[in-house]
């Protein structure tokens, strides 16, 4: 038994999809495609170490109220376990942060709580708790997979089904902003999952990451969830020959390669992550685990 356990989740940029709510969480989802980055969010769980709001988590040492992680502790039965997240990335721009933090939660609190749950049923908790949270629909289930994950039927891994692309581009990207992901999901996303489907079928038909970013762009305008920073630097990066679209949903931009660095950018860059979540070794290693194992 350990006291503690720490799980690294890539982080996930999401570059369309179409909605499909459920009355039952784990069948609602999304489908779609993304990158899941080597950039990612490092969750530790302690037992027995929280003693306030069931929601918080510590995010680079500042409380945050994340409500798929009160959902996750709640599924596990550790209301008690204290939450601790580091990473590079911004919550709210597009990365899949909240996701993260929920699935980094469920295999950690399997690890230091014992709880002997098998994989699927640990991104199912925390596919489900995002859901319920009104903060992501697909972000879960690509970052348990990694890679170039194409989501062909939304769900949990009872219900989903997944693809990928058969690549590891070098990433580049730039946030302007935040972007309400829990608001758009609220409101009518007809039009949104009307481009989602067809640029789905379009990327199943030649599945490579150009394709990507350009059915990714052609999503956002679509969708109409463009917003003017972002639909600038993607004016300046095609302007010089290449290609960028928008992470949905945030205020951020991404392109393959040297895309936006060329374009005068300044960008973060990362690369796809090969692999999903993946539970840290007590030494300070890493090493890839099935989340049902012991640590």
């Amino acid at each position: 038994m350990t006291d503690e356990a720490t799980a690294f989740v890539p982080g996930h940029l999401t570059g369309f999809f179409s909605a499909h709510p459920d009355a039952d969480p784990s069948a609602a989802g999304s489908r779609g495609a993304g990158v899941t980055l080597s950039h990612g969010v490092d969750v530790r769980v302690e037992r027995g170490g929280h003693g306030g709001h069931p929601a918080l988590v510590t995010l680079n040492g500042d409380p945050v109220a994340i409500d798929a992680v009160a959902g996750v502790r709640d599924a596990l039965d550790a209301t008690d376990a204290a939450v601790t997240a580091e990473t590079p990335l911004p919550l709210g721009a597009g990365f899949g942060v909240s996701g993260a933090l929920a699935l980094g939660a469920a295999y950690g609190i399997n690890a230091a709580y014992e709880r002997r749950r098998g994989e699927n049923d640990l991104v199912s908790i925390a596919h489900c708790a995002e859901v319920e949270a009104g903060t992501g629909l697909g972000d879960v289930v690509a970052q348990a997979r990694g890679g170039l994950p194409i989501r062909l039927d939304p769900g949990d891994p009872d219900h989903g089904r997944l693809d990928g692309i058969p690549a590891a581009p070098r990433v580049e990207y730039v946030t302007f902003g935040s972007v309400s992901t829990e608001a758009v999901l609220s409101g009518d996303t007809t039009r949104l999952t009307a481009a989602g489907e067809r640029a789905l079928a379009d990327l199943r038909g030649e599945p490579t990451p150009s394709r990507l970013v350009e059915l990714s762009r052609r999503f956002a305008r679509e969708a109409d969830l463009l917003t003017d920073r972002v639909a600038d630097a993607i004016g300046s990066v095609r302007e010089g020959g290449d290609d960028a679209t928008m992470a949905m949903l945030g205020d951020t931009v991404f392109g393959f390669g040297t895309a936006l660095s060329d374009a005068g950018y300044d960008p973060e860059a990362c690369g796809v992550h090969p692999a999903g979540a993946t539970l840290r070794a007590r030494d300070g290693g890493s090493r890839h685990t099935r989340a049902g194992d012991d640590e």
